[in-house]
């Protein structure tokens, strides 16, 4: 669906090294370490436990640089460590490598005072992310059709609340969630039915997450070719989303 190069990252990748030089961050020899993080360390112990997270889908790592957090979504979680000059280079065709270099742009971007939210929300946070999401787009754009990209159960259930089934469409890319029905609504295939989903959406809300896992480019090209609305949600796409002014949500998560 889409090129695992990314020539969104590369933006990015060209906007990054431009601050490190501007900011003298390039030469310092500063220690990046990605580690990746436990659920429990992640996102807390929520009373719902059919995050993906949580049930063993994904990863959270964790850049830390000069005392400041920065952290990604992965499903293929390494540990690294290196300095910001060596992270600039990083292969971002390669999932690892988009993954240790998300993580470190939260980082750097949340160490210079650039954005917040880059640290995962815990306990009960997540389930109030949810409502709050569910409302902005309620407030924003009124009743709409809404698509979400990445299924993330609480937000699919308070879009469902808020909209009805019949207005909330899913796609995801794991094989034990495609053609399930979570709240009513079938959940599409990712890869196959992306450009279904915006088309019949005036709204999308996708995960940050597709940042790292080679999709994003593809759907954004979906998004501004229907010129929909729409929302980037959590912690991965911070830097990113601040780097290219893209409209991004994050109601809970904190800063590094």
């Amino acid at each position: 669906m889409t090129d695992k190069t990314s020539p969104i990252l590369h933006q990015v990748k060209a906007k990054f090294a431009d601050i490190l030089k501007r900011e003298q961050l390039s030469d310092t020899k500063v220690t990046v370490r990605v580690i990746p993080l436990t659920p429990e360390e992640a996102i807390g112990n929520p009373e719902r436990r059919d995050f993906p997270i949580i049930i063993g889908k994904e990863r959270v790592i964790e850049a830390t640089l000069l005392g400041t957090r920065g952290q990604a979504y992965t499903d293929s979680p390494e540990e690294y460590s290196g300095t910001l000059s060596e992270i600039v280079d990083l292969d971002l065709s390669v999932n690892q490598q988009r993954a240790v270099f998300i993580a470190a742009l939260n980082a750097t971007l949340g160490h210079l005072g650039l954005v917040g939210a880059t640290v995962h929300c815990k306990d009960e946070d997540p389930e109030r992310c949810a409502v709050e999401i569910a409302d902005t787009v309620s407030e924003r754009f009124g009743d709409v059709a809404v698509g979400l990209i990445g299924l993330n159960p609480a937000i699919a259930e308070r879009l469902v609340d808020k909209f009805g089934a019949n207005q909330v469409r899913i796609t995801d890319l794991s094989q034990d969630n495609i053609g399930e029905r979570k709240f009513g609504v079938e959940v599409w295939d990712g890869s196959e039915r992306t450009g279904d989903l915006v088309a019949a959406s005036d709204v999308v809300v996708l995960t940050g997450t597709t940042m790292v896992n080679a999709s994003f480019d593809g759907i954004w090209r979906h998004i501004k070719s229907h010129g929909k609305h729409y929302l980037i949600y959590g912690i991965t796409a911070a830097g990113v989303c601040h780097l290219l002014g893209m409209d991004r949500i994050c109601p809970c998560g904190t800063s590094g």
